[in-house]
């Protein structure tokens, strides 16, 4: 069965060297206090484009073959992928079109418009932007990089797990962001491909969870994508997913989901406690520590995974105001 590797991931970061930031992993007195254990926190929200997105777009864009760059890319996209692969994209002077639905929040369609992409709303759901995806690569011949069930861009994403063990080599437990599980099984395999007995658990909202109910059913299923304030975690992982289900079900630990209030005291706390700000998504692991959803005897990681957030949005999280069920 196919699958990504630790030689995989050891690869992509020869490759994006020097084109993504090594981020820094941090000590959090604050959740070390409460919990009692240490904890950190591994900066990934710093990376160039505000999230981890980069690392894996990087990998798969610098893979491909001279004839592929000169068709360019496309892809669906939550937002943060979108952005990174336009990044990348530009980078090497190459065409990229970003295909995504009416839930993604309009700061990430405007950043990524920013990036030179052209950007493509359809539907909504991340389903219906796959549809567009497959519509252009049909008739326009664009080379399609999925956010996630594709092995350059967990072999990229991959690369965060080798920075947080060598950062934190005793860490017990990581804490990582779980939608389509790119992001979950890159760096699970890296982990354990180098610390067997350090436990992975993925984070995700309750509002449209895909991986989670694709796993408790024991294959891929179609979850209904719901407004959410962890918008970059919506979207399914898709019926013919080759890569990332398999890999989640043997490497993840264990699963956890959160309510729309325990992912907004996540990020009131990482703003006030921690001087970071982080969206939604970006604050599910300190949201399941706050939450007492997460049981550890040794240190814990927590990745923060982004912070492309609508500043206004995250004024009124912090202030303490009713937002709905989205940062947008």
């Amino acid at each position: 069965m196919a699958t990504v590797t630790l030689s995989d991931i050891r690869a992509a970061r020869e490759r994006i060297a020097g084109k993504v930031e090594r981020t820094p992993t941090v000590f959090s007195q604050n959740l070390s206090e409460q919990l009692g254990i240490p904890v950190h926190l591994k900066l990934e929200h710093r990376q160039t484009t505000g999230s981890f997105k980069l690392r894996g777009a990087t990998n798969a864009v610098a893979s491909l073959s001279a004839e592929e760059k000169v068709r360019g890319v496309v892809a669906a996209s939550t937002g943060n992928h979108g952005r990174a692969l336009a990044h990348a994209a530009k980078l090497e002077g190459m065409r990229a079109v970003i295909c995504m639905s009416r839930l993604v929040p309009q700061n990430k369609l405007d950043e990524i418009r920013r990036l030179g992409a052209e950007v493509h709303i359809a539907g909504n759901s991340q389903d219906d932007a796959q549809e567009e995806v497959e519509r252009l690569v049909a008739q326009q011949g664009l080379v399609m990089l999925p956010p996630f069930d594709h092995p350059a861009i967990i072999a990229g994403q991959g690369t965060l797990g080798l920075e947080m063990i060598e950062q934190v080599p005793d860490a017990g437990l990581v804490l990582v962001q779980l939608s389509g599980g790119g992001l979950a099984s890159g760096i699970a395999a890296a982990i354990k491909g180098v610390s067997p007995g350090t436990k992975i658990i993925g984070v995700s909202m309750e509002r449209g969870a895909a991986m989670k109910a694709s796993l408790d059913a024991g294959r891929p299923v179609l979850v209904e994508e719901l407004p959410t304030l962890a918008d970059s975690l919506g979207g399914g992982i898709g019926l013919d997913n080759r890569l990332t289900f398999t890999m989640c079900r043997d490497l993840l630990d264990d699963v956890i989901l959160l309510s729309e209030d325990e992912i907004t005291a996540g990020i009131r706390h990482a703003y006030a406690q921690e001087r970071e700000i982080v969206e939604g998504a970006g604050a599910v692991g300190i949201a399941a520590l706050l939450a007492g959803k997460v049981k550890a005897n040794g240190p814990v990681v927590v990745l923060l995974s982004g912070r492309n957030i609508d500043m206004n949005a995250h004024r009124r999280i912090v202030c303490g105001e009713a937002i709905g069920e989205r940062a947008a």
